[in-house]
This record gives structure tokens, C-alpha cells and sequence, in this order.
């Protein structure tokens, strides 16, 4: 970084000075946690009346050190990186639209809690409550690696508020983790496969109002991928932004089948298609979320709603290191 002609890449050197930022990072707490070690080894030497002070000093580092036990899961090409977020209500009418728009705030808090950056992409309303869609941007060391966990199927039993006669029902919404890929990634896209379709930006306002009138709409013909973004102010941004998300989601689409591929090698029981419901939020006859990948389950629904989704995260995270799910 400090040779002559570093900034002459632009791109090329933001690289290296994020690189540069995370290592630095990785040491600086490296280095902090081996003084906090060694101060509580001194501290017990001194004294074994020391126990307790010595084990409440301890406390903060085991947590920690589960937090760099998950760092070190992260082994793929992108896990280090961004991600893009998207929620599509599945079968259930309003409720499943309602189910999406509860399953985006969670993601939300969740990723407030991690110190992650979450930028809402686009957002389409539906004809009641909720969101039909909603696609975001999650910005934060290891959000792709880490997000990963939560991508399938996700189910929701609740008494319905939608129902006048107030009978539990069930909804799903799928959620889809892409990384983010760098706006000078070299994937290449044929023009010929692309149907691209402009719209004017409307909604039901309240959180999440459209801020555009130049909306775009982008279809991948050979897969049927479709992504959308309408939070920039010209067309041309906009068009930008979903080209970008486009060639994540390939991108993503291209790391789902050579984890499939590892997992018929390996004899993993666990399928990583479209349709995989991965976990269950049960709030009525009774509260509890289960993930069905690694039988993780919370009795405090609304806990992991409001965004304590860590246990979930790590519990996939080390089953997918011992091979157990993809």
C-alpha cells in the first residue's frame, strides 16, 4: 500500500485497502484476547481465592471465542464478502404476503444486532398486507458466510389476523442469499438472455415507500431469474443496481450446484433446492422455532422474530463443517 502508483487501479487498490482493513482487524483481536487470556492466568496464579473474579473475566472471552469459531467456518469463494437478501411470499395468500414483511424485519434486527449494514433494494407491496417481495443489501465481514444458513423455505402456524374466524393457518416465504458480487466482477451477460422492462414505482407507502418513478424489471430468460430495484432516483442507477444483483444471483445459482454436487459425494441428507423448507415458526396451539437441517429449536417465538437468530446460524454452521448438511 505504500509503494508509488498504489492508486493508480482505483479498483485494484479498494481491494487490497478492504483486504488490508480485515486482516489488520483478524490481529488487533487476535492480540487483545491473548493479554485478556494472559491477564486471567496471572490473576489466578496470584490467588486461587480468585476463582470467581478469574471465571467473570473469562465469561466475555468464551463468547468471543465461539464468535471466532464461526469465522473460521467460512471457507468458500464469496463467504468473507456481501451478500444480497431476498424474501418471496410463497402459498398463502396474505398471510404468507405478511409472513415475508415479518420475516424482512427480523433480518433487519438481526443484522442491527451483528453490526451488519442492511439497505433495503426494492420492495413490492401486497394487495392487503405485507410484501409480495423484497430483495436488500447486507454489508458486514462474513455476511454472505453467514447468511447462508438461512437461505429455503421458511413456515409460519399462527392464528391468522386476516381470518374473521381467527383459524390457525400456515404460510411460507422463501429466502433467497446471493453474494454480492464487485461492480467490476468479470460475469459476462449475453443482452439477447435479458428481458429488461421499466415501471413506474408504486406502493402502499407506510415503511416502505417507493422512491422512484424509473422502477426496472430484469429477467434472466435461460433461468428465470427475476430481479427488480426501484430505490434509486434515475433509471439508469436503477438498471445499473439490478444488473449487479442479477449477476449475484447467478453467481449464487452457480455455488448451490457444486454444493450439491459435494453433498452426492459426501452423502448429505439435506437438499438445497428450491423447495427445502429449512424452519418452522409455530405460534400457536404453542411457541417454538425449529430448524429442521440440525433439530436447533427455540421455545421464545417471538425472541427469534424480533432477530436472535445466532443460535440458528452457528448450529448450521458447524453441521455444514461436519458434512452433515449442505
Amino acid at each position: 500500500m505504500g509503494q508509488a502508483g498504489f492508486w493508480d487501479d482505483q479498483a485494484e487498490a479498494a481491494r487490497i485497502t478492504t483486504e488490508h482493513s480485515r486482516v489488520t482487524r483478524k490481529l488487533e483481536r487476535w492480540e487483545r484476547l491473548s493479554r485478556e487470556v494472559e491477564d486471567a492466568r496471572e490473576l489466578a496464579a496470584l490467588d486461587p481465592s480468585y476463582e470467581d473474579e478469574v471465571a467473570e473475566q473469562l465469561e466475555p472471552l468464551i463468547a468471543e471465542l465461539a464468535q471466532l469459531q464461526e469465522d473460521a467456518l467460512f471457507t468458500g469463494q464469496y463467504d468473507n464478502g456481501d451478500a444480497v437478501l431476498t424474501i418471496n411470499a410463497g402459498t398463502g395468500g396474505t398471510d404468507a404476503q405478511d409472513w415475508a414483511e415479518m420475516l424482512l424485519r427480523m433480518y433487519e434486527r438481526w443484522a442491527a444486532d451483528r453490526g451488519f449494514d442492511l439497505e433495503l433494494i426494492e420492495a413490492s407491496p401486497g394487495e392487503e398486507a405485507g410484501l409480495k417481495s423484497a430483495t436488500a443489501t447486507v454489508k458486514g465481514e462474513n455476511a454472505y458466510g453467514v447468511l447462508k444458513a438461512e437461505r429455503g423455505v421458511h413456515r409460519l402456524v399462527r392464528l391468522s389476523p386476516f381470518d374473521a374466524a381467527h383459524r390457525r393457518h400456515t404460510a411460507f416465504a422463501q429466502v433467497v442469499v446471493a453474494p454480492l458480487l464487485p461492480e467490476d466482477d468479470a460475469i459476462e451477460l449475453d443482452e439477447s438472455d435479458l428481458r429488461i422492462d421499466t415501471y413506474r414505482a408504486s406502493g402502499a407507502g407506510g415503511q416502505h415507500v417507493n422512491k422512484t418513478d424509473s422502477a426496472v424489471r430484469i429477467t434472466h430468460l435461460p433461468t428465470g431469474i427475476v430481479v427488480q430495484c426501484q430505490n434509486e432516483r434515475s433509471q439508469t442507477s436503477n438498471k445499473q443496481t439490478a444488473l449487479r444483483i442479477l449477476k449475484s444471483r447467478l453467481a449464487e445459482l452457480q455455488e448451490e450446484e457444486r454444493e450439491a454436487e459435494l453433498a452426492r459425494e459426501r452423502g448429505a441428507a439435506q437438499d438445497i433446492g428450491f423447495g427445502s423448507q429449512i424452519r418452522s415458526y409455530v405460534l400457536h396451539p404453542y411457541q417454538l422455532v425449529k430448524d429442521h437441517r440440525t433439530d436447533y429449536e427455540v421455545g421464545n417465538a417471538q425472541g427469534v422474530l424480533d432477530g436472535d437468530l445466532d443460535g440458528f446460524v452457528r448450529s448450521y454452521l458447524l453441521a455444514k463443517a461436519a458434512g452433515q448438511v449442505v
